[in-house]
């Protein structure tokens, strides 16, 4: 079932004792916590893990001022860009070098594939990411909401448990990565 902003931030007040909410501008505490603390604990966590769910590929269109030093050729970056996981070329999504300065991908390669993390909608979110987002929206809202510096504690190592339990299942949804060019492995052959 994919929750909302609402429901995924009720959810968390809720785990926290507090009032559900129908809006962020309803006027509550609990509203304008949620509110201002929602964007930015998702992103937050969106950003912290390659999930499979927000992660995708796209080729570039190339910037026409060039960077000042270092690169030669500078690409502008998707719209719901968060983080960068690897840059390549052609057929390829990884092994060009990069680097993001000023909201644009400065390298030396003449057309690239950026592999990248991306800011899904809420109902794309998988049930293991809502558990674990709730669990840090709960975590987040704990201090301002309580004032209980215990109860916030308690939830921030819940949050982490709950964190740990979504990448792990999020790394079942993929074959594992091979050793590619690795010495010792082409010994044991």
């Amino acid at each position: 079932m994919a929750l909302s902003q609402i429901a995924l931030c009720s959810r968390a007040l809720i785990k926290l004792g507090a009032q559900p909410i129908a809006s962020f501008a309803e006027g509550t505490v609990e509203s304008q916590v949620a509110a201002a603390l929602f964007p930015s604990v998702r992103d937050g966590l969106i950003s912290a893990h390659p999930w499979s769910f927000a992660s995708a590929q796209t080729t570039l269109p190339r910037l026409a001022r060039d960077p000042v030093a270092d690169h030669r050729f500078a690409y502008q970056l998707p719209p719901d860009f968060l983080r960068a996981l690897s840059v390549g070329q052609g057929a390829r999504g990884r092994g060009t070098a990069y680097r993001i300065v000023e909201s644009a991908l400065h390298t030396d390669s003449d057309g690239v594939v950026l592999s990248y993390i991306f800011r899904p909608d809420e109902s794309a979110f998988p049930p293991f990411f809502d558990a674990a987002l709730i669990a840090a929206l709960a975590a987040e809202f704990c201090l301002p909401v309580t004032e209980s510096t215990s109860r916030a504690e308690l939830l921030y190592r819940l949050s982490e448990n709950e964190f740990r339990r979504a990448r792990l299942i999020d790394a079942q949804q993929e074959t594992p990565q091979s050793l590619d060019d690795f010495s010792l492995v082409e010994v044991r052959r």
